[in-house]
């Protein structure tokens, strides 16, 4: 069987610099949403923060309202004990029994005593944690509020260029299978060092678009020839001539318009 005709350098170069601008225009609908995405994220924890703090100052409550209960059941049982004891005091045989039955009343008193002061202390723990409460409520409902508006905001860039994002990824990949593996790897290599993404670029006032480096007009009438792939000795950017640039950009445009 015979084999498939390599592609000439032009089509390849052709082909990388149309994979160029379908990033491109991916990476101007990224850019459009901007920090968006992370700052829902960001709300969405912050929300689930607080409503989780929320429920551990509510669980808090119902286990100091339970410490309550408890300090007043041994209020109400150190009581009858005294009142018990009391009966008791009318019926001894001598002082050594009074005086015993007297410690006991004592004890339960001082028992009341410090369960009060700690019914106290639980109140006070009561009404800062109510505080803290109102004012984390506060906040959620102003987070809340705001996780709201900026996920309309997103929700409202993502309908108008999710679609357009999926087919151009799409077309990004079927135009990759247009090109070598090394020719595509050296260009993912070469996007992903630079700040902008750009790894190729055309020639633009004799240096390559986005540098002040002049190109030596030997390299570019080689780059015009369109004979083999030249990369920017400075910035390591595949270069391609401005027509050919001009051409793909124009035929891109056009079916970037139909997406």
């Amino acid at each position: 069987m015979a084999k498939k005709a390599e592609a000439t350098v032009e089509v390849r170069l052709r082909a990388l610099y149309d994979l160029q601008l379908i990033d491109s225009r991916v990476d101007e609908i990224r850019n459009l949403r901007g920090e968006l995405p992370l700052e829902v994220q960001d709300l969405e924890d912050e929300v689930e923060g607080l409503n989780t703090r929320l429920e551990k100052l509510g669980t808090n409550l119902d286990l100091i309202d339970d410490q309550i209960k408890g300090k007043k059941n041994l209020i109400e049982e150190a009581k009858a004990l005294i009142k018990k004891y009391s009966e008791q005091q009318k019926n001894v045989r001598n002082n050594r029994e009074y005086n015993s039955l007297t410690k006991e009343v004592e004890f339960q008193e001082l028992e009341i005593q410090l369960a009060d002061k700690h019914i106290k202390e639980f109140k006070v723990q009561i009404d800062q944690k109510k505080e803290v409460i109102s004012t984390t409520k506060d906040k959620l409902k102003d987070r809340t509020t705001h996780l709201k508006h900026k996920r309309s905001e997103l929700n409202e860039i993502l309908a108008e260029t999710q679609k357009e994002e999926d087919a151009l990824l799409k077309k990004s990949e079927d135009f990759q299978k247009k090109l070598d593996d090394r020719l595509v790897n050296a260009y993912l290599r070469i996007r992903n060092n630079v700040k902008n993404g750009l790894a190729v670029v055309p020639i633009e006032r004799g240096a390559a678009g986005g540098s002040f480096f002049t190109i030596p007009p030997q390299i570019q009438v080689e780059i015009a020839s369109r004979k083999k792939v030249i990369t920017d000795e400075h910035s390591g950017r595949i270069l391609v001539d401005a027509e050919l640039a001009q051409e793909e950009q124009d035929k891109m445009g056009k079916m970037f318009s139909k997406l």
